[in-house]
């Protein structure tokens, strides 16, 4: 059995020197459920699931149960059981749940758990994920971290639950790093900042005395790439979130736009404006030699990787419009791929590779969509005054984006949206917000 398999591996080290992160998988009571939610139609109906409070001496683990909730409630995937309706309200972690009280409330999934600070002054949580129909346990996992580290391990938690009962990878721990702007809308300051995906654990990456526009996260997580106009000169910047050191890419001439890191991390993509139009680079960060990729007399920008760095998808009016295309690595065969009304803008690949997302333009209306890589399939999964700047969980299952506000004193806001187009929801932040990009799993 799968889960056999997985107990096997018996530990792994998640790779975060701040967290000093362990996990350990727990054996299972009984036989692996076969219980799992069918994600591949559209509209989803969410799993009723009950989360208890994990047993804890000092109030953690309600905490701890009370962001697992919230993290699957938010996919839309999941429909917790309200706690007014729990019969039995304490179970240990090591103790069979009473199944039958479970089902009376109608929940299909059971989550039960325990946190603990050892002796060591480290925080050791556990959880299991128990099938209530079947009576048997799903998966169980524990960890072993700093007590600062709590939130996070609820975010491991619930991506565990997720992945065991739709098949697909969680994103809850991971991060958006995001334009901050304040002040009038005609002069906005405008600063780099960096979230949970949940909104919560906010930090300012920049201070706002030079214009910070378009952040991107490398492979890893930890560093970003974002265009700076410190002493009201365009320059492409390399920004350590964790230490905080940054440096400058390379002084280009004319206008930089829209860096972005290449998939293995060694290059960033950016489009270069020089004696009025501009087109594709890559620039390699070792060496720091640049290399052209289009040579056309349009505006050749945005461009991004596909997953397996074979292809490159940007935008261009090359054919008079804003439209978008896909070539190969090295610049060759390029080709036209969107054909509908309207104009488009502001690619992003999907992680899977299946499809490409954009803003479009069509009768003063924004929408964020997406299509297959050939162009075909294009979907529309939400509009409005100013929808843009769409991008992926690492999952590819859910579309970060952001929306500005029609009044004269009103900003724009982050949102998701679900592949399928359901499931719109904010994402919170302390003040105005845009061109939001999503963090690879910081595992």
């Amino acid at each position: 059995m799968r889960y056999v398999r997985y107990v096997s591996q018996v530990v792994r080290q998640i790779r975060q020197p701040l967290l000093g992160l362990v996990v350990f998988a727990l054996l299972p009571f009984y036989a692996q459920g076969a219980l799992k939610i069918d994600i591949t139609q559209g509209n989803v109906e969410p799993l009723p699931i009950a989360v208890l409070d994990f047993v804890s001496e000092d109030g953690v683990g309600q905490d701890l149960a009370k962001v697992v909730v919230a993290d699957l409630e938010r996919s839309g995937l999941f429909r917790p059981v309200d706690r007014e309706a729990f019969i039995e309200t304490q179970v240990g972690v090591n103790t069979r749940p009473r199944f039958a009280d479970w089902r009376v409330v109608n929940a299909l999934a059971l989550v039960t758990g325990r946190a603990v600070l050892q002796g060591d002054g480290r925080l050791r949580v556990e959880f299991r994920l128990w099938d209530v129909v079947a009576g048997q346990q799903m998966t169980g996992l524990q960890f072993f971290t700093k007590p600062e580290n709590w939130r996070r391990i609820s975010h491991l938690v619930a991506d565990a639950i997720y992945e065991r009962l739709t098949g697909e990878t969680g994103y809850f721990d991971t991060r958006i790093v995001y334009v901050s702007e304040s002040g009038p809308k005609n002069q906005r300051v405008k600063k780099l900042a960096v979230m949970d995906q949940d909104g919560f654990s906010q930090s300012e990456l920049t201070s706002g005395r030079a214009l910070a526009l378009t952040p991107r996260f490398s492979p890893t997580a930890q560093e970003i790439t974002y265009l700076s106009f410190a002493n009201n000169k365009p320059r492409v910047y390399l920004l350590n979130i964790e230490t905080g050191q940054q440096e400058v890419v390379g002084d280009f001439p004319g206008m930089t736009f829209a860096p972005r890191f290449s998939p293995d991390g060694q290059k960033i993509i950016l489009s270069l404006e020089r004696n009025g139009n501009s087109n594709i680079y890559t620039m390699d960060l070792r060496t720091r030699e640049t290399r052209r990729l289009t040579s056309s007399l349009a505006i050749d920008t945005a461009p991004c990787f596909a997953p397996d760095g074979s292809r490159i998808v940007f935008e261009s009016d090359r054919m008079g419009t804003q439209q978008l295309y896909v070539m190969e690595a090295d610049g060759s065969n390029v080709r036209r791929i969107s054909y509908g009304e309207g104009r488009y803008a502001t690619p992003v690949w999907s992680p899977r590779g299946d499809l490409i997302a954009f803003t479009k333009t069509l009768k003063g209306r924004f929408l964020i969509g997406v299509m297959k890589a050939d162009g075909s399939g294009e979907r529309i999964l939400t509009e409005g005054f100013h929808n843009e700047g769409p991008a992926w969980s690492p999952n590819g299952r859910v579309i970060a984006f952001f929306r500005e506000g029609k009044g004269a004193d009103e900003g724009s806001t982050l949102w998701t949206v679900d592949v399928t187009g359901y499931n719109e929801r904010p994402i919170a932040t302390p003040g105005w917000a845009s061109d939001p990009a999503w963090s690879p799993l910081i595992r």
